[in-house]
């Protein structure tokens, strides 16, 4: 691929910083709100977030409803419920409060009340015809950055699978990236959601459709993130090390959103639709196999990763060595972060992987991958970290 081909980059107006939790009001109001729907869940609630944003709208003198009904991952039955709220308190606008799942939520909820119908309808890329609602976006986890991206993911429920919905009617009016927020996130949480992010700017390096301007956010992302999440998982009270984190997170999101993704993703998905799996900890443990899986499709690109996270030798050392350190070295921070199981842990059986290759040989993220895998390929992956 030639590097300087056409390529658009699309992101939310974004303020990162100490405090920007505290400007949702502001905001809102400027996006001509008068009553907002506050898309939340009840974690968030918990740890006091979602009533702190909706003061601040209220304090501009913004009504505002609430909206909790949100699993980890969303589906299609709770996109529907939060759009039949919207309307029936009259909204004007969406505030989102929390992690990738109220977020995504909160964009279907979005797509629903713009252009009617079920917002399984809306699957694939460019099917959004009617821009949604004003949408601030308030993130409390460093992981998802759906705050920035143009990606929904949401469970069709009777399928049993997840599906993407990409559009850049999907990119947030602003994002209000602070670290504060991240504060409550007990580890295991923080551990997921970092390795999340890892993944993202891994397979936005790596994606074919990759650019000079997401590499530079993939990059700089792969670097933050491998020294600040252990720093935050050392210390979870570091304001520090957790504003490194959801820097690295944001950066993360706007290569991913741009670049696209990749097999790990369609694995992850696929996992995540038909058992309902963590999201964060199916990426955590398919990255290393996926890795070593696509490593002689673009060895270059992988070399970069394996430097940016530290790995001795990875711009001089033969293929086959770079190759086995990077997937020795993405495994250490998995077991780091706490997360050694294989998918026999989780409740998966072998039965079920024919199943689970086939799903994600449909999802959208797969068309990115550097090399190209099929059913049957997957399938072993699955084995691989079975």
């Amino acid at each position: 691929m030639n590097d300087y081909e056409l390529r658009k980059f699309v992101a939310p107006e974004f303020v990162f910083g100490y405090g920007a939790a505290g400007l949702a009001g502001r905001h809102a109001r400027n996006l001509g709100a008068s009553r907002c729907l506050v898309v939340s869940d009840q974690g968030v609630a918990a740890a006091g977030h979602t009533e702190a944003v909706a003061r601040t709208l209220r304090d501009e003198g913004i009504a505002c409803a609430t909206f909790l009904g949100v699993s980890e991952n969303p589906r299609d039955t709770e996109v529907m419920q939060g759009s039949e709220v919207f309307r029936a308190e009259g909204c004007d606008a969406i505030v989102a409060v929390g992690g990738g799942s109220p977020m995504d939520c909160a964009k279907g909820i979005g797509i629903v009340v713009a252009n009617g119908g079920h917002i399984l309808n809306y699957e694939g890329v460019d099917a959004i015809p009617k821009p949604m609602p004003p949408l601030v976006c308030v993130p409390t986890t460093a992981g998802s950055s759906a705050d920035v991206s143009q990606f929904a993911i949401i469970r069709d429920t009777p399928r049993r699978v997840k599906i993407a919905i990409v559009s850049k009617a999907n990119v947030p009016d602003v994002a209000l990236v602070d670290p504060l927020t991240t504060l409550t996130k007990p580890r295991e949480l923080t551990a997921a959601t970092g390795l999340d992010a890892l993944t993202h700017a891994v397979e936005a390096y790596a994606s074919n459709a990759h650019s000079p301007v997401t590499d530079m956010f993939a990059l700089e992302a792969i670097r933050g993130i491998g020294t600040a999440l252990f720093d935050v998982l050392d210390d979870l009270g570091s304001r520090d090390a957790r504003a490194r984190m959801a820097l690295g997170s944001m950066n993360a999101g706007l290569a991913f959103s741009n670049a696209i993704l990749g097999a790990v993703h369609a694995l992850s998905h696929s996992l995540g639709g038909l058992l309902d799996l963590p999201h964060g900890e199916c990426n955590a443990l398919l990255l290393p196999f996926v890795v070593r899986r696509n490593y002689v499709a673009a060895p270059q690109r992988y070399r970069r990763v394996a430097e940016a996270l530290g790995v001795a030798d990875a711009l001089a050392a033969p293929d086959d060595e770079v190759r086995d350190a990077l997937f020795a070295r993405l495994g250490d921070m998995r077991r780091r972060a706490g997360f050694d199981k294989g998918l026999a842990q989780y409740g998966v059986t072998r039965d079920q992987l024919a199943e689970l290759a086939r799903l994600a040989l449909e999802d959208p993220c797969l068309s990115t991958n550097p090399a190209p895998l099929d059913a049957r390929e997957l399938e072993e992956l699955y084995v691989e970290a079975f």
